[in-house]
């Protein structure tokens, strides 16, 4: 990587309305009741960390294709100007599309792709989970708005170095620790 580029990892999350259990009680031999409408909307985050500062960038989406994607990429090279910018990625299909990485190669954003089937060495994938069990599950939010508006606040909420701690870069174990240095 050339001299003061930033090092960022993408990742997206699908928030829905009605709640993931994790825990919850009742009667010893009878059912919880869980009541849902049939209709779960969702609204989907794009973030990025910044691996060596902690800094994200995060923003909200009905869905998890392109043009949100491309957004997200307008809105990193809005933040960080000139500076050359590397972006790790999965191959989620809003990512391999050609018109995203036509987009990302104008914007001088230079894609660098994880392995497949590999979540765990998605650092923004550490943050989400904190995210879910923290903000999402066991609440029910009066509306999928609500619901996206808390989770981005917590999620910009961090500190930056609670946030890389929280996403497993600050680990000695990181994958990509020797890199960072």
């Amino acid at each position: 990587m050339p001299e003061g580029a930033v090092l960022l990892m993408e990742d997206e999350t699908i928030l829905r309305l009605f709640p993931v259990l994790r825990r919850a009680w009742s009667l010893r031999g009878a059912p919880a009741a869980v009541p849902i409408t049939g209709r779960n909307a969702k609204r989907v985050l794009f973030a990025t960390i910044n691996l060596h500062t902690g800094h994200r960038i995060c923003l909200r989406g009905a869905n998890m294709r392109q043009g949100n994607f491309h957004a997200l990429l307008r809105e990193v090279r809005r933040r960080y100007g000139k500076r050359p910018v590397w972006m790790l990625l999965d191959e989620a299909p809003c990512h391999i599309a050609a018109r995203s990485q036509a987009l990302a190669a104008a914007l001088g954003i230079r894609v660098v792709w994880l392995p497949k089937q590999c979540s765990e060495l998605n650092s923004m994938d550490q943050l989400w989970k904190g995210l879910k069990g923290t903000i999402s599950a066991n609440h029910q939010f009066s509306s999928v708005e609500e619901h996206a508006e808390y989770a981005e606040r917590w999620l910009l909420s961090l500190t930056d170095k609670d946030a890389l701690r929280k996403a497993g870069v600050l680990s000695k174990n990181f994958w990509l620790r020797s890199f960072l240095q």
